[in-house]
């Protein structure tokens, strides 16, 4: 039975509230709860939501805003910095997160390509796990955060290429397309740098009596630069992210961003209840035993690989086991990748959800680890909890 999208925001709301209440009465993730209850009500449970790609298509909007307020807090100065160290990091961590894909679906009998598009799946590290688990305080101002956002930010810029090699495809006009991204991406960054300065703000000084104006001009912003970055072969959370940089020099940056929060939550609880709706659950019997031996591969060698990589560019090994740790899952990157592939033709219905389950379990477990081992605004102990 189809249902308004009213009605469906009430059961997904309504029932967040409820199994939140839950989760925080046990000493629960949110997350957890938001994932449980897609599962519950989407398509493959009880069917009571039943158009699971219009909530991801508005959940997106989500992620896109988590990248604009990230970049609101970045001052150029310091991104560039941040970047050019852990750029090596980032490549090296890539590849053998390929391998490591890779050799796990060869090993359950997948085909090469399949195989490869697994392989690649597992590259990248979640955007929204990784910093909706890190204290403000640490996310903005400690080294720490610094480097989780460097590598989260090139993983970014890795799933893109990916993802545009995907949709490039194999005509003749694939490699044009391609180069014409990377260009794309510094002549975006030059226009948003030159609108900022003297279009935007200029305007935002001359109405920073109308809070309404600000509030509207501030996602009229973030989201007219995704819309470009798309336009121009990029991803629209890489344009919104720029979109943020760009003003993030300004003294009405702070104001913005704390804004703009409850709006960045809103449609991330969507994102988290798409994400297990999505799911087939009939096929848990086919894909489990694979699913199963990836995620804890990926759990547990990516701490390893991140936490020598980044002792071998003078990082402590404290800091580069937490930040193996607060890495060690799955991108929604990789859904994305799942996505593309199954319906071009290059992987199966199954080693598309291996790869969507795979997702599921390791920001599940992954969000375990961190919040019973370091500071998050979701910590089951008192004294490791920061916002």
């Amino acid at each position: 039975m189809e249902h308004s999208v009213v009605f469906s925001f009430f059961l997904i709301f309504s029932g967040a509230a409820v199994l939140a209440s839950l989760a925080l009465y046990t000493r629960q993730p949110l997350l957890v709860a938001y994932v449980v209850l897609g599962a519950l009500l989407g398509p493959w449970g009880f069917k009571a939501v039943s158009d699971t790609n219009l909530l991801a298509d508005i959940s997106h909007v989500g992620i896109i805003f988590l990248l604009f307020l990230l970049g609101l807090d970045m001052q150029p100065a310091h991104l560039i910095h941040m970047l050019r160290k852990a750029t090596l990091v980032a490549i090296i961590s890539s590849i053998a997160f390929m391998g490591l894909g890779y050799g796990v679906g060869v090993l359950f009998g997948f085909g090469q390509m399949e195989s490869i598009v697994i392989g690649a799946a597992v590259m990248f590290s979640s955007t929204i796990i990784g910093i909706k688990l890190l204290p403000t305080t640490v996310l903005h101002h400690r080294h720490t955060g610094e480097l989780v956002v460097g590598l989260l930010l090139l993983q970014d810029v890795v799933a893109i290429l990916v993802l545009l090699l995907l949709n490039s495809g194999s005509d003749d006009s694939a490699g044009m397309n391609f180069a014409r991204s990377l260009l794309a991406l510094p002549l975006l960054a030059l226009f948003a740098w030159g609108f900022v300065r003297w279009v935007l703000l200029p305007l935002l000084q001359r109405f920073d009596r109308f809070h309404e104006y600000i509030f509207l001009a501030a996602i009229g912003w973030c989201l007219g630069l995704a819309e470009a970055a798309v336009y121009v072969g990029l991803s629209a959370e890489m344009g919104a992210f720029i979109a943020g940089v760009a003003l993030a020099t300004s003294p009405i940056s702070q104001y913005i961003a704390t804004s703009l929060k409850p709006l960045r939550d809103f449609f991330l609880i969507l994102f988290f209840f798409s994400v297990g709706a999505s799911f087939n659950l009939t096929l848990i019997d086919d894909i489990l035993l694979p699913a199963l031996a990836l995620t804890v591969a990926v759990l547990a060698l990516k701490p390893v690989v991140f936490r020598y990589l980044l002792t071998g560019i003078s990082e402590s090994p404290d800091t580069g086991w937490e930040i193996g740790f607060r890495l060690g899952q799955i991108s929604e990157f990789s859904l994305l990748i799942a996505y593309l592939a199954f319906a071009g033709g290059l992987i199966g219905t199954e080693a598309s959800h291996v790869i969507q389950a795979t997702a599921i379990l390791s920001f599940l477990l992954s969000t375990y680890v961190v919040i019973f081992r370091y500071p998050s605004p979701i910590a089951i102990s008192d004294r490791l909890r920061r916002d």
